[in-house]
């Protein structure tokens, strides 16, 4: 017992040192997390922002663009021409065609760059400054689309707001806005709470095992604390400090330390292991991404582009801006038929019809067994209303949806939108338990607790506070320990 009591008093006491700093900084940036996120252009903005759609210029059909082995083609405008971006299968990226002549888009020069974010520029009066050309990422464009459009051309804008547009030189459109303000705020939260240094976080197999091993080490540092904390409280006062008899045998900080730990310690653990598992650690859980296979099932095979002569699509976007603005086209194909979406409005590219805005009933059950035609659904449900596993906060999810459960042996569900005749959203076994293991723990994501506000924030700005407190009052008393053992080395060396 006593080898016992002395590993796990060491253990928590130099992890505690070691850490302490990390964990302030985990709580703290997570509080700012709760209002501040990393700048994004949202997908609405960037719509909004683009030139009215016009084809009368349009000279060469999606078929002589894209080809076989192409996941999606949308349509719009840049510099005054149409043109196709084609997402090429294989993550072989996006391809930008000008639909007049069948050009592929040469790499956008300063001059083309400029003239792109002019045209975005909410204040088209502000006035424009060339601030960089980027062939990697820097701190707002370490991830997703953005990293995927390098190079980029960074511009400012003199509105105020500190505003900058990023500009892909491979395609030619916006991919990043930010203002002064969101990046100021951004380092406080996200940037320190995921360690999101553009040095580190650009190197991403070095970034992830550091982050998994230091909520490894945040782990054990909290069961450490838990176990030897409830190890040494005594339910009546029997340590007797400065004359006074105390539940806890420490004393100042420590003792503070010792009682927050124990009303603390639990909440502190579940963050730290919901943590780790953001991280997804030895790949344990699913993608919630529907397989390429379930994907082509519901669309009907691979994309097909043949046959869209420029009179179909002429006539189909005609129809479209009778009722919308139309400044972008998608191609969707669902049960083979293709169609062109713009916002909410549908049409058919195959067969005559008028505008609509979802798929019927009938053709979203034959979608189901489509999806896995091996695997006897065991209930088909249309949601009305959120449930656990696809909901979102803002409620900008799509609504109705139909939820599918099929009996296979990885318990899976599917929910397909008929606003788009697509898999939303795939859920397994695993991936389920992983949503409630991460974003229930990390995020206090429970029914009626996560969606009542101000109740949540307040929720989770005591338990932060808490840890802060764990955390902070452990500072002085490493900063005398690490000094006495200075002291110590320093008069056995010399």
């Amino acid at each position: 017992m006593i080898r016992v009591r002395r590993v796990l008093i060491y253990i928590h006491r130099w992890l505690g040192i070691s850490g302490g700093l990390l964990f302030i900084t985990w709580f703290a940036s997570g509080i700012v997390m709760m209002y501040v996120r990393m700048p994004e252009l949202d997908s609405a903005e960037r719509i909004d922002r683009l030139e009215p759609l016009d084809l009368s210029a349009i000279r060469r059909s999606m078929a002589d663009a894209g080809g076989d082995g192409v996941d999606a083609v949308r349509i719009n405008m840049l510099g005054g021409r149409p043109v196709y971006r084609v997402a090429l299968g294989g993550g072989g990226g996006i391809r930008t065609i000008y639909a007049d002549s069948g050009e592929l888009l040469a790499p956008l020069d300063r001059d083309g760059a400029l003239a792109v974010a002019r045209r975005f520029a909410p204040a088209p009066a502000a006035a424009l400054r060339y601030a960089s050309f980027l062939t990697g990422p820097d701190q707002w464009t370490l991830g997703g689309d953005a990293r995927r459009a390098l190079p980029l051309h960074r511009i400012a804008l003199d509105d105020g707001r500190g505003t900058e547009i990023y500009v892909s030189g491979r395609s030619g459109e916006v991919v990043m806005r930010t203002t002064a303000r969101e990046r100021r705020l951004a380092y406080f939260g996200p940037v320190l709470h995921w360690l999101y240094f553009t040095p580190l976080r650009e190197r991403s197999g070095l970034w992830t095992g550091t982050i998994i091993w230091l909520a490894m080490g945040g782990c054990a540092l909290s069961l450490s604390g838990l176990a030897w904390g409830v190890w040494r409280v005594s339910i009546s006062p029997r340590y007797r400090l400065k004359r006074e008899y105390s539940r806890s045998p420490y004393a100042g900080l420590m003792r503070w330390h010792h009682y927050a730990g124990l009303v603390f310690g639990a909440a502190t653990f579940t963050w730290i292991f919901s943590g780790l598992l953001s991280m997804d650690p030895w790949d344990w859980h699913p993608a919630t991404t529907p397989t390429r296979q379930q994907r082509e099932a519901v669309a009907g095979g691979p994309l097909r582009l043949g046959g869209l002569t420029i009179d179909r699509v002429r006539h189909a976007a005609a129809q479209l801006q009778r009722t919308t603005r139309v400044a972008e086209l998608e191609l969707l194909q669902f049960q083979g038929e293709r169609f062109l979406r713009s916002g909410a409005a549908l049409v058919s590219l195959d067969r005559p019809g008028g505008v609509f805005t979802r798929f019927a009933d009938d053709a979203m059950i034959a979608a189901v067994h489509a999806a896995m035609p091996d695997v006897p659904p065991q209930d088909v449900t249309w949601l009305t209303e959120y449930d656990a596993y696809y909901y979102d906060r803002a409620r900008t999810l799509a609504l109705p949806v139909l939820r599918v459960r099929y009996a296979d042996r990885h318990d899976t569900w599917l929910y397909l939108d008929p606003r788009r005749g697509a898999i939303a959203r795939r859920e397994e076994r695993l991936s389920r338990a992983n949503r409630w293991l991460y974003h229930g723990l990390h995020s206090l994501d429970f029914p009626r607790l996560y969606s009542a506000r101000p109740l949540w924030d307040a929720v989770v700005i005591v338990l932060s506070a808490g840890g802060l407190g764990v955390s902070a009052t452990t500072l002085m008393p490493a900063a005398r320990r690490l000094k006495r053992h200075w002291r110590r080395l320093r008069h056995e060396i010399w």
